[in-house]
């Protein structure tokens, strides 16, 4: 097959692109160039898409032996990702910008230059895997290695991305694995650090990034009751499950630690209340997709685990679809069995069935396990 490898400069892209030559692939590397500001320097773990990275592509391709390019995605990378992670972040959401990066850029705009160029597929370092089922239909898995697992933020792929997809890192038990393949075909990389934090904000400063954006207007912390307990400098600054920061004046009648249950964009209040009014029975999302192959009837309950961070543990559930309220379509309602903590609208919740990746929503409300807790509303 044609294969174009999207090569980021990492340790794990790199290798990815060599196993896919070694699979008698014909292969061509890739960097995306997604800075607006692409002569900035990367620090330490911090950042990605900086010239280092881009040079560090180069040198691992002339290695690996192939041919490799730089290709302009910056402002496609501003429209669909960090603009859309300044609105979420403007309507009280939590966005989770690795899944837009993957859902519009990676397996969208990438792959649709690839396939209009001739390429059968896009190849990447991400860990996860994908399995071919006794009927030929592609299904998205975890990677071999849970600890260094991928398959979350690959949970927007649809039936037709993954059939034009290739993850050679899937099977491999350990990253330490990876490096060390690295070290001993020659790769420079092979010791590089892991990228971490949101990549368009290398200082990490997510807070003080948002403040240039959306501006910073004061506002009232208020209880479930309505009652003001303490001022904010910015509802951006406040997320869901929240703890640390809070700087209240009014204690707790109880004097245990209060929590952020909500943000309010509109009246620029943040709500607060204790740790057991965080749980949430119920989650629901209209903008969902299926990772190949859907449920023969999504209608009918049926049991499944449910994810809603990148490095969090799957807990059991059920999920249906059902129409949603006031709108047109439905939505993917997920009810799991124990309340889960901290969820909050913008994030997304990744559907299993045991190892596979089954598909997902982006958690568009809640309804709480203790209603009386927040204010006696059951959704939020």
């Amino acid at each position: 097959m044609k294969v174009l490898a999207a090569m980021s400069g990492g340790v794990d892209s790199a290798v990815a692109a060599a196993r896919a030559v070694d699979a008698g692939h014909d292969v061509v590397g890739v960097h995306l160039a997604l800075s607006r500001m692409p002569g900035t320097l990367r620090t330490g773990s911090r950042g990605c898409c900086t010239i280092e990275d881009s040079m560090d592509a180069q040198r691992a391709a002339n290695v690996i032996g192939i041919p490799y390019y730089v290709w302009d995605f910056s402002e496609r990378f501003k429209e669909d990702v960090v603009d859309d992670f300044v609105s979420e972040y403007r309507a009280g959401r939590t966005p989770n910008p690795c899944m837009r990066c993957n859902e519009r850029i990676k397996f969208a705009a990438l792959l649709d230059k690839a396939r209009s160029l001739g390429f059968d597929a896009v190849c990447t370092g991400h860990y996860a895997s994908i399995v071919v089922d006794e009927n030929g239909d592609r299904e998205l898995h975890r990677a071999a290695d849970w600890a260094k697992d991928q398959s979350y933020v690959l949970g927007v792929l649809t039936a037709e991305q993954l059939a034009h997809s290739m993850f050679p890192l899937g099977s491999t038990p350990s990253k330490a694995e990876v490096r060390a393949e690295a070290a001993a075909r020659g790769l420079s990389v092979a010791a590089k650090p892991d990228s971490h934090d949101i990549c368009f904000i290398p200082d990490g400063d997510t807070a003080g990034w948002l403040a240039d954006r959306v501006g910073v207007e004061p506002g009232p912390i208020v209880d479930a009751a309505g009652e003001v307990v303490g001022a904010h400098e910015g509802a951006h600054r406040f997320t869901v499950g929240q703890r640390r920061g809070l700087n209240l004046g009014v204690p707790a009648p109880d004097g245990r630690p209060r929590f952020v249950l909500e943000v309010r964009p509109v009246s620029n209040e943040v709500v607060v209340g204790p740790r057991e009014a965080l749980a949430v029975a119920e989650l629901a999302g209209s903008r969902y997709t299926w990772a190949g192959r859907p449920p023969a009837d999504a209608t009918t309950e049926f049991a499944c685990q449910v994810q809603i961070r990148a490095h969090g543990d799957p807990v059991d559930a059920t999920a249906r679809l059902r129409p949603a309220a006031g709108e047109e379509g439905d939505e993917l309602v997920i009810t799991p069995a124990v309340p889960l903590d901290g969820v909050a609208p913008g994030q997304t919740a990744v559907v299993y069935v045991g190892t596979r990746v089954l598909g997902q929503c982006t958690i568009d409300r809640t309804v709480s396990a203790v209603p009386a807790l927040v204010g006696g509303k059951a959704a939020r």
